[in-house]
């Protein structure tokens, strides 16, 4: 069928709509393009130019600052400084070997150190820090900043470091920090992902590794885009970390810079306990060390000077050291048999300078003997025989029994490292121990502070403190924590008869002070300072029967390590108690010459708050002591150095 012309015409007016709309949407789509194509060339260029470089966002973590450790007064002990050091990505790096040679072109290291941090950087994941040198000056950290855009990879990076500016003197109560290991990591259940943070450092030992929790604070992120170089375009965003809490100690910083430097070369140990709140002023260990040294990364010679050396620097022998306690234990033994009813405070006994028993002689230190003597005239004299008599007729378990009332064998909670318990034996102790039956003899050894029994000065300070007082003292290590005071624990009462206890003060004060007294040379005739206390001898060696019929030989012939040890312990002032000390000289011969002059000089300075007073001296010493404290060799804190006094 044939279309007319109308029909023709109908069907062109159609097919010339239908292409003028066809055209309009593809004009339309054109211009969309268009005008997309410029909001991405041209609006968006920049973030585009960066994606195109491979640009991501990382999401990083910001050490928060370690909180800071100060004396009793507010003293700096362990703070922060500024630390300079580069690090570098592996995944960023690119060709590893060659970013490291730049870098060692830009800043000191030796071949060994570039071999080590390869082996490091090669062995840890791609994505992971690796600390290429730490401790950088300005200049050579300006260098690597300045070379960045040839430094794919690296990063100078400025964080905090651990300092300690009373290193010395602090050593042993404080400690140090250290890179985190993986038996850090371990040790954790769910271990703070600061922890693996490139040479994030923790408390190793001492109050650093048992307040680390409070100490290191909670860690902040930031979000920041890095380039194809691992260079950091900009930073996205950031939320701020908690430093770490500020703690403060009971210790005295002063007081403890002179008992330091009066320990000197020593092998030896003084702590010093606040009676009537249980502070420790002084918690010193000679010879010490500088932590800084490991902090930085301690050197194999270092080291090695440390753990060679025969007087064992490393030790804190205050709260980790377990001696013999000599006869300083005397009046554990005497306050047992008082408070058992064994003896009254009127019993005597005879030395004629042995006590025969089971075919055995058990010497006392008088070869010559004592005769009679009583219970305050035995302590004044140091008698042993009195006390091999009051031993065996209260027995071991009994006298355990007061040793643990008055703080001895027990580890008290303090926020250190290696506190011993040291040991309080018994019959079930012997028994679990050596699977043997416990002996008269036994008894007889421990009941002057030889044979099974070991304490620390820690101890016997404590000890001390509660015959002072009569109440069951309890040491104290921390004072504040972020400015909140730590309540001292309150000391009840022991339980034990004041007269029994008085005349333990009043054996103690003829010690040092009656004419007979084993320490007398030792007395502070300050009436307001009045010291009383006790000496003690531990054998570290057998005297045979043979050495004793030819004559004991005396400690200064005897090689260093074979000597006896010299022990101390006391309180001041007499009449109204405030500070107990005890001190430990490692082979330092007797008590009374060794131990008892640190002691006198410790807790004077305590009491004075500064130098001991001359005055306080008896006037035919005061001469010598003048000299000695003058030339007293002053440890400066931070560096080591000895100096006498009048140049500090």
């Amino acid at each position: 069928m044939r279309r007319t012309q109308k029909d023709v015409e109908d069907s062109a007016r159609t097919i010339t709509r239908r292409g003028l709309m066809l055209g309009g949407a593809m004009t339309a789509m054109v211009a969309a393009l268009g005008v997309r194509m410029r909001y991405l060339q041209v609006d968006q260029a920049e973030e585009f130019k960066l994606l195109a470089e491979e640009n991501r966002v990382s999401i990083e973590l910001i050490p928060p600052g370690r909180g800071l450790i100060q004396d009793r007064n507010g003293k700096l002990i362990a703070g922060n400084e500024q630390n300079y050091r580069v690090v570098i990505t592996r995944e960023d790096a690119g060709d590893v070997d060659l970013v490291m040679h730049r870098l060692a072109g830009l800043i000191p290291m030796t071949s060994e150190e570039l071999e080590q941090t390869l082996s490091e950087v090669k062995k840890n994941a791609a994505h992971v820090k690796v600390v290429v040198k730490d401790r950088l000056d300005w200049n050579d950290f300006s260098k690597v900043a300045i070379n960045a855009p040839a430094l794919p990879g690296v990063i100078p990076e400025v964080g905090l470091s651990r300092i300690y500016p009373r290193g010395y003197d602090f050593a042993h109560v404080v400690g140090y920090v250290g890179a985190v290991s993986q038996k850090d990591i371990d040790e954790q259940e769910d271990p703070d992902p600061l922890l693996r943070l490139p040479k994030f450092q923790i408390g190793k030992i001492g109050s650093e590794r048992w307040m680390e929790k409070v100490l290191r604070g909670r860690a902040g992120t930031r979000q920041v885009e890095k380039n194809a170089f691992g260079r950091v375009m900009r930073e996205l965003g950031r939320e701020e970390g908690v430093a770490g809490g500020d703690i403060r100690l009971t210790i005295d910083a002063d007081l403890q810079n002179f008992a330091q430097a009066r320990l000197g070369e020593e092998s030896a140990a003084v702590v010093v306990m606040d009676i009537k709140n249980g502070d420790l002023l002084c918690c010193a260990s000679a010879p010490s060390f500088n932590p800084n040294l490991f902090v930085r990364g301690i050197s194999y010679s270092d080291y090695a000077a440390l753990t060679e050396n025969d007087h064992r620097p490393l030790a804190n022998k205050a709260v980790s050291g377990a001696y013999p306690p000599g006869s300083t234990f005397k009046m554990v033994t005497a306050l047992a048999a008082l408070g058992a009813g064994a003896i009254d405070l009127g019993h005597k006994v005879n030395c004629p300078g042995y006590m025969e028993y089971g075919g055995r002689r058990f010497h006392c230190w008088s070869r010559s003997g004592h005769g009679t003597m009583t219970l305050t005239q035995s302590l004044q004299k140091s008698c042993d025989i009195y006390y091999y008599d009051i031993a065996q007729r209260v027995g071991i378990d009994k006298m355990a029994e007061m040793a643990r009332k008055l703080g001895l064998g027990m580890r008290h909670d303090l926020q250190m490292s290696a506190i011993v318990p040291g040991t309080i034996p018994d019959r079930a102790w012997k028994q679990e121990s050596y699977g043997q039956d416990w002996r008269i003899g036994d008894t007889i050894n421990a009941s002057i502070g030889q044979g099974y029994v070991l304490a620390s000065p820690l101890q016997l300070a404590v000890m001390t403190a509660r015959i002072a007082s009569g109440r069951s003292v309890v040491p104290r290590l921390v004072r504040m924590i972020d400015g909140k005071e730590i309540p001292a624990a309150q000391a009840a009462p022991l339980g034990l008869e004041e007269r029994f206890l008085a005349a333990m003060r009043q054996g103690m004060w003829d010690v040092v002070n009656s004419q007979a007294g084993t320490a007398r040379s030792n007395r502070i005739v300050d009436p307001t300072m009045v010291l009383a206390g006790k000496t003690g001898t531990s054998q570290v060696r057998n005297i045979t029967a043979a050495e004793r019929a030819t004559g004991v030989i005396r400690n200064e012939q005897l090689p260093w390590r074979r000597r006896d040890h010299a022990l101390y312990v006391g309180y001041a002032p007499f009449d109204n108690p405030r500070y107990s000390v005890a001190v430990i000289v490692e082979h330092g011969g007797g008590g009374s010459t060794a131990a008892a002059p640190i002691a006198r000089d410790v807790i004077l300075s305590a009491l004075a708050g500064g130098r001991p007073p001359i005055a306080a001296y008896p006037q035919d010493q005061r001469g010598r002591i003048e000299s000695m404290l003058k030339d007293l060799p002053l440890r400066d804190p931070e560096t080591g150095v000895l100096t006498s006094s009048d140049q500090a």
